[in-house]
């Protein structure tokens, strides 16, 4: 019974994407499992990262999907609606994603709309004001209002400071011109910028209907935004908040991306074994925080609960967690749980485009068993050094909420 397992799921492992290289210059990498339906995303390098002035990306990102040459903004919204396909736009810190999803052949239709972002926005002033600059503001004012969104936003800039450090969201003090985001567009949306990620759809069609949208409008030649190299410096910050859970974000960074750091924050974070607790509710609640880009990683954990004594108990526990040695069935138990998240993370359409992004730009394997196979590797050595490594630099130490009764980095043995 279990050779007939193994040998199933050997036949069943897939690669992440195939890449092809488009006529236009434009990397393709695709996959089809033979879904019922399809996405596109191009991603653009385009991020907080690589914005010329605070909130400028956020803008950019919010004026997805409004007027362009051959459609108007409710011209798109009617003509998307009749396909039954669904538009979105995301950000990251070092990409801008725009995404269609739809049934299986009507890819022709929306990666023409996804292309006419890029090669002819209009970027009209009223829309901008009437339709961008308000949805920046909303959502800059509901991140403000998650406890765990500002203390991750603030562990970023303590342990970048600039680049990573820089926020997805526009400052409500500190505008953003139409100006600026057509000048950021500019400089962005260019062939060396942009990749397509496809689903339900065989990589080499994909790279021809690329090439077929862009036969009338090209996208100007020029080389990749660069940033400068990440830098990590770590901090502690104190942010009081009436808003929701008090929060704790405890973290550490590097700018040695390794799969040791996948496996450690996977022992790190709470058993995921049951789906349902078979004890009482717990008071303060764990999550794990792994933030892997191209040139650094930020890893640790939330911890957040209804009074300052349970967040603090639970951070405790935490921090020894990591500083003790592993086992071997601990290491064991830490490796299969870093195996299934990378292997989970895939399965979802926008798992499998952030798992692409950095490796497709950079010509790396984005082969999921070649992820695994490092996971394999990973020895109680290996995590030691990186525990040593990581415990030496400055931690990353956010509390959100009663500053006056939450801990300070010291009080949980950081």
């Amino acid at each position: 019974m279990l050779a007939t397992r193994a040998s199933t799921a050997k036949r069943l492992t897939r690669s992440f994407a195939t890449v092809a290289d488009s006529a236009s210059g434009i990397k393709v990498a695709a996959i089809d499992n033979g879904q019922p339906t399809a996405a596109v995303t191009f991603l653009v390098k385009a991020g907080s990262r690589y914005e010329p002035a605070p909130g400028v990306s956020h803008a950019l990102k919010s004026f997805a999907f409004k007027s362009t040459a051959k459609r108007s903004t409710l011209g798109t919204v009617r003509e998307s609606d009749l396909y039954g396909g669904v538009l979105f736009a995301s950000m990251s810190r070092e990409y801008l994603a725009f995404t269609s999803e739809f049934l299986r052949g009507d890819e022709s239709f929306f990666t023409s709309v996804l292309t006419s972002i890029l090669t002819s926005s209009k970027f009209l002033p009223h829309e901008y004001t009437e339709y961008v600059l308000p949805v920046v503001r909303d959502e800059a004012t509901a991140a403000s209002q998650s406890p765990s969104t500002v203390a991750v936003e603030a562990a970023h800039a303590l342990a970048f400071r600039t680049g990573l450090g820089a926020s997805l969201f526009a400052g409500p003090h500190i505008p953003v011109t139409l100006e600026s985001v057509k000048s950021f567009a500019k400089d962005a949306f260019t062939s060396g910028n942009v990749a397509v990620v496809g689903t339900g759809i065989d990589s080499a069609r994909l790279a021809q209907l690329v090439d077929k949208a862009l036969a009338d409008a090209t996208l100007p030649t020029s080389s990749p935004i660069t940033a400068a190299p990440s830098k990590y410096f770590g901090g502690s910050t104190r942010i009081d908040s009436p808003e929701g859970p008090q929060t704790v974000f405890i973290g550490f960074g590097t700018t040695t991306p390794s799969p040791v750091l996948s496996v450690l924050n996977a022992h790190v974070a709470p058993s995921r074994s049951l789906k349902w607790p078979a004890a009482p509710r717990q008071f303060a609640t764990v999550t794990s925080v792994h933030l892997p880009y191209s040139d650094a990683v930020l890893t640790g954990v939330l911890v957040q609960g209804a009074d300052a004594n349970s967040v603090t108990e639970a951070a405790k526990t935490v921090v020894a967690k990591l500083k003790k040695p592993l086992s071997a069935d601990e290491l064991k138990t830490a490796v299969a749980r870093a195996k299934f998240v990378a292997a989970a993370a895939v399965e979802s359409r926008q798992g499998l485009v952030e798992a692409i992004g950095s490796k497709i730009f950079s010509n790396a394997n984005t082969s999921i068993e070649s992820t695994l196979a490092a996971l394999d590797k990973v020895d109680t050595a290996a995590v030691s050094k990186a525990v040593s490594e990581l415990t030496a630099a400055t931690p990353t130490f956010v509390v959100v909420g009663d500053v006056k009764t939450l801990p300070y980095a010291d009080e949980i043995g950081l």
